[in-house]
């Protein structure tokens, strides 16, 4: 798994390699500097050789220059390659999330998706930056100065054979009990994520239903759950300082007691002694950076595990079977579509679904509320598979158009509508990028938003601030019609997008779309038998299924369910 996150090191493995010479070359210097030390005392201190002692001294000053620049080196080229590493799983996790079908994206909740792309990345490129340098450092610190201690004296070096294993054995328990708390956490911080993400969504339904102290406590309730799993967690780690410690200094005790019998008896002299413990000190220093890293590396499994989560999850849609056409005149068939969400779910949501669609035709689509109307037609562009079926354009199945062209093909006017952050001009060349602004005027004319952008402060250069906050909800419906005719897609898709707008100008959006695009293949989904009625054809849904198709005189005359929506409607209108 570790692998795999490496990986995407790419352009950033030099820095990565730099930073491992400079370590080592670092731990080099600093291991020279305790022999020095012990043949200063043994040497020059015991022969009273000053001038030995000031060329020692020298070169220890030498190396522990070098050893710093050197340590400032590998720090800087640590960050480097974590910092890239960081940005490149970001990358590559977006770029994942842009390939994935809606059936793909259901299978993670949002908020986990925002802590997957942001805190977990954080962890992992953390660890890199901190723990580069510990992890090259310590293993060579660690043996060389072990091998530096047994040259200077086997006997009194036999201490680190007991140390070693006994701090190894502390740091195995405390990371194998700690790894899932780590796990917890992250799954503690997704639920805390997605409370903020609904509350801030849904702030205008909170204060106007003033559930403020509502949602204060769904948030202090995860809250709560993080922070208990977080001090579950670092407790637990916490215990690392404290065994390192009780390790450390078990180890100085008995190399002072042991070594100070031998220098009393005379078979060890006291620069020796010295540099033993020197090299103690930087063999524990190296253990204590070592076992922080394991903690942080713990840490960062938990989170690479959640990452590499999003990276192996195969897209349900794909072009595997795609050929270079294009959808040319909007001629839409389902064929016996059935259709459900999870494969292993008991029932369908669409079951045995047959019609045609003439290119160039008005079809409406009338049903009562959850009727599956909105999964449908997202089966057109291929926004969920079917499951069992076939749907046609032009007389192909769909996944045989590469996804670009038929999702170009195809403008879909969802339910819920969207604006993005930036200008209105900005939002609207989503439909087409380099839109002059006469296009998107007649974009705006035929739906309808033409009515509106006089006054605007800024017209087209107005901001429309994150999700179009300016505008009503009619305005922004209009808008994201025109957005959507900028395309010139051969096939349009209103999903109930003129709910908010009032009868007189959904007639006109109407009457504009049938005079300047009669050419273009129009699927209307409605709630009201107004926004229908003079399709050229209706479909009546029901519980999923095809329940009858005609015009609305034909409808009105034989259909059941029609006539009830119907007389529904028109009871209420009289009221």
């Amino acid at each position: 798994m570790l692998r795999r996150i490496f990986s995407y090191f790419h352009q950033y493995r030099k820095y990565l390699v730099v930073t491992v010479i400079c370590v080592v070359a670092e731990s080099f210097f600093e291991l020279v500097i305790p022999l020095m030390m012990a043949d200063i005392v043994d040497v020059g201190v015991a022969n009273g050789d000053t001038s030995y002692i000031i060329h020692k001294g020298l070169q220890m000053v030498g190396c522990a220059i070098l050893a710093l620049l050197l340590g400032i080196g590998s720090a800087r080229f640590a960050a480097l390659s974590g910092q890239g590493l960081g940005a490149e799983l970001r990358k590559e996790e977006y770029r994942r999330l842009q390939a994935f079908s809606f059936s793909n994206i259901d299978h993670f909740q949002l908020s986990s998706l925002v802590t997957r792309l942001t805190s977990d990345v954080t962890s992992i490129q953390n660890s890199v930056s901190s723990g580069l340098r510990p992890v090259c450092r310590s293993p060579v610190m660690l043996f060389v100065a072990t091998g530096m201690a047994f040259s200077i004296n086997r006997n009194l070096a036999m201490v680190f054979l007991v140390a070693l294993p006994v701090l190894g054995f502390l740091l195995f328990w405390i990371i194998f009990h700690v790894r899932p708390l780590y796990t917890r956490m992250q799954t503690a911080m997704d639920a805390v994520n997605r409370i903020v993400q609904e509350n801030l969504t849904a702030i205008r339904v909170v204060k106007a239903y003033v559930r403020g102290d509502y949602e204060t406590l769904k948030f202090a309730e995860v809250n709560d759950h993080l922070t208990f799993q977080s001090e579950k967690a670092f407790r637990l780690a916490s215990l690392n300082m404290p065994a390192l410690q009780f390790v450390m200094y078990g180890t100085i005790l008995s190399i002072l007691w042991f070594g100070g019998g031998m220098v009393q008896v005379g078979t060890m002299k006291v620069g020796e002694l010295t540099g033993i413990l020197s090299y103690v000190m930087q063999i524990l220093n190296s253990m204590m950076m070592l076992s922080g890293v394991f903690m942080m590396v713990t840490r960062s499994l938990a989170s690479a595990r959640r990452i590499v989560e999003v990276l192996d999850e195969e897209p349900e849609i794909t072009d595997q079977n795609a050929r270079e056409i294009q959808v040319e005149r909007g001629e839409i068939t389902f064929d016996h579509v059935y259709f459900k969400y999870n494969r292993e779910a008991p029932e369908y949501v669409l079951s045995d679904i047959s019609f045609h669609i003439e290119a160039g035709q008005t079809i409406g689509i009338v049903g009562q509320t959850g009727s599956a109307k909105s999964t449908l037609v997202q089966l057109i562009p291929r926004l969920y598979e079917a499951t069992k079926g076939e749907i046609r354009i032009d007389g192909r199945p769909v996944n045989q158009y590469p996804l670009v062209h038929l999702r170009d093909a195809i403008a879909m006017v969802l339910q819920k509508n969207t604006l993005f952050s930036g200008t209105l001009r900005d939002n609207l060349r989503w439909g087409k990028e380099d839109a002059t602004d006469e296009e998107i005027l007649e974009a705006c004319r035929i739906a309808g938003a033409d009515e509106f952008l006089g006054r605007l402060a800024h017209g087209l250069d107005t901001e429309m601030g994150q999700g179009g906050v300016n505008v009503s909800g009619g305005q922004k419906q209009r808008l994201c019609i025109a957005r959507a005719l900028l395309k010139h897609p051969k096939v349009l898709i209103l999903d109930d997008s003129t709910s908010a707008v009032d009868t007189a100008t959904e007639a006109r959006i109407r009457s504009q779309l049938a005079e300047k695009l009669p050419q273009m293949t129009k699927i209307i989904i409605a709630q009201r038998i107004s926004s229908v009625r003079h399709a050229d054809r209706i479909l009546i849904l029901d519980d999923g299924k095809l329940c009858g198709e005609g015009t609305h005189e034909e409808l009105l005359a034989g259909n059941a369910i029609y006539q009830e929506i119907y007389e529904s409607q028109k009871e209420g209108a009289e009221l």
